[in-house]
């Protein structure tokens, strides 16, 4: 059976699942060059069929999600999806009511009504009809159940506990389940108003960064702050925790408005930090209750919050975790696939399966490229190479940075290796030509590396033997080597590696011909994209971004691409 999944909110995209097995998976935005794009995700769900050559005529069952009111809306209404987005991202003007739009925002979202699903369904198959999808069984599944089943059913765990958490999705803010026997049980759920999502989005808006988009700026700016003692972080009162529920002392609107005033005479590096210790601290203590309560220590997460890498480090140390699982789409990207795994469990019972790689994207082939940089010819110079990993090694052991672009694109919002800008780790002076000339990000975010599986021991503190393959996992860098990889590191000495196995042979051989010139298998590995676009997608997208920043190098499958002098 093949199940197509859609999402059409923020983050929209489509997936391909047969038979528990995610074929195909495409956020919309690497189509549109929107970032974060909104709405119905018509360029992804023609791209996924045509990526595997299906028309509409061979999927069975179209699977979504999205009963909250303010969805239904901007699905009869594109144009609030439209002015959302421009809003959202800063490319309109202020409006003149900004503030109070914000608080009738938080007022609507609470809103989900379920007893209009089939409104949905109508919605969705005009929609589907347009693209000549005819009498398809639309599953319209619930936005937590299917962050749910995005990290049970990839997690391989035949039992597990997993915890949902975000802004707000369907009503809810987060939900327990249990996974056991071939059945998810629902333990409890959070409301809306009792959101951390949402105090870390608020958080986010109110030091001036873009909802939905920078909440990463905020952990990674709190590690700027002097720390402060729990007793004099006020933020801490704002929410407890009681057994499996979390509670919030306020309204989401009183909230906003007390984080305002608690602002006003407050650094923004100290009350970043002490939003990031308001989110460990509490959901430290709902993991630890949730494993208590259940017994079950193989731990699934997913949702906007399993995004934040320094929480993730926390709860792997502190909560009494066995094994913890974090779905690499975590936010409101990953819910094609949860919906469309959560429809094929339901209908067909499928059992979890680990995924070892993301790479669910497209691919191009050679004659595709190749016509691609003859329609650049003025611009750009390129070779077919023999071997572009020996090559890419010999360039960046010269400590040059180059863009690399091979295979299938990734899942998900991490580069890992196949839609990738690389440098050396052990280069101060190219990490800062990346942040100036071709990032152009906030001075204090930090730079991510790639690890050779076997390298991780040497590098990182903590490491457990259990590799994260899809940068879901703050670790330490052992304070002996934090000054040679200071380009990969955050200011108190954390990083967000990819360790890398056998699920990327290439670039595996990339590593390990670093490791033979330097001693370490190790290299920057950050998204290749300008900062605030969507990674690239297309050999045309890899080429306008070398032209846009002056890129000298690039291996782009089989070719050596280089500017024009």
């Amino acid at each position: 059976m093949r199940i197509l999944g859609i999402w059409d909110g923020h983050d929209a995209g489509a997936c391909v699942v047969e038979n528990g097995k995610i074929l195909v998976a495409i956020n919309e935005e690497r189509l549109t060059k929107k970032k974060l794009d909104i709405g119905f995700p018509e360029k992804s769900i023609k791209a996924c069929l045509e990526y595997k050559r299906l028309t509409p005529s061979d999927v069975e069952i179209v699977a979504c999600c999205g009963t909250q009111l303010s969805r239904i809306l901007a699905r009869q209404f594109p144009y609030f999806d439209k002015e959302f987005y421009k809003l959202r991202r800063r490319l309109s003007k202020k409006p003149a009511f900004e503030r109070e739009r914000r608080l009738i925002k938080y007022f609507s979202i609470k809103y989900n009504v379920e007893y209009l699903r089939n409104i949905t369904k109508w919605q969705i198959k005009n929609k589907l009809s347009k693209l000549n999808f005819k009498n398809k069984k639309i599953y319209i599944i619930d936005h937590h159940l299917s962050h749910a089943a995005s990290a049970i059913f990839t997690s391989g765990f035949e039992k597990c506990l997993c915890i949902t958490l975000d802004g707000v999705g369907d009503g809810l803010s987060g939900t327990i389940n249990v996974f056991n026997n071939g059945k998810i049980k629902t333990i409890s759920k959070i409301k809306e108003k009792d959101s951390l999502g949402l105090f870390f989005e608020e958080v986010t808006t109110i030091l001036g960064f873009r909802e939905l988009e920078d909440e990463g700026k905020i952990m990674a700016m709190a590690d700027y702050s002097y720390p402060i003692p729990d007793s004099k972080n006020p933020l801490l009162d704002f929410f407890k925790v009681d057994g499996l529920q979390i509670k919030a002392k306020h309204s989401t609107i009183k909230r906003f408005l007390e984080l305002e005033k608690i602002k006003w005479n407050t650094p923004m590096e100290r009350f970043a930090y002490m939003a990031q210790k308001t989110l460990e601290k509490h959901i430290l203590e709902l993991f630890k209750n949730a494993i208590k309560n259940t017994g079950i220590k193989d731990v699934c997460f997913a949702g906007g919050v399993a995004s934040n890498i320094k929480l993730n480090r926390v709860l792997r140390l502190y909560s009494e975790v066995k094994n913890l699982f974090i779905f690499p789409q975590m936010g409101d990207g990953g819910l094609a696939v949860g919906a469309a795994l959560y429809t094929d469990y339901k209908l067909n019972k499928i059992k979890p399966y680990k995924i070892e790689n993301v790479y669910f994207g497209l691919d191009f082939t050679i004659e595709e490229i190749k016509d691609t940089l003859k329609d650049f010819s003025e611009k750009v110079e390129f070779e077919e190479i023999e071997d572009p990993v020996a090559t890419a090694a010999e360039l960046l052991i010269k400590e040059n940075y180059l863009f690399w672009f091979q295979g299938r694109m990734e899942y998900g919002p991490r580069a890992l290796g196949t839609r990738s800008i690389l440098s050396r780790a052990d280069s101060k002076n190219i990490k800062d030509k990346l942040n100036l000339f071709v990032k152009k990000r906030e001075w204090f975010q930090p730079f991510c590396p790639s690890i050779l599986e076997e390298d991780a021991l040497k590098i990182l503190e903590n490491y457990d033997g259990k590799p994260d393959r899809f940068m879901t996992m703050g670790y330490m860098v052992k304070p002996e080597l934090r000054e040679k990889f200071s380009s990969i590191i955050n200011v108190d000495g954390s990083t967000r590696p990819q360790i890398v196995g056998n699920e990327n042979p290439k670039y595996k051989k990339l590593l390990e011909i670093i490791k033979e010139k330097t001693g370490f298998g190790i290299l920057l590995n950050t998204s290749f994209n300008l900062h605030g676009e969507p990674i690239v997608c297309t050999p045309q997208d890899a080429v306008e971004t070398m032209l846009k920043t002056k890129t000298e190098y690039m291996i782009l499958e089989n070719f050596l691409v280089r500017l024009k002098k």
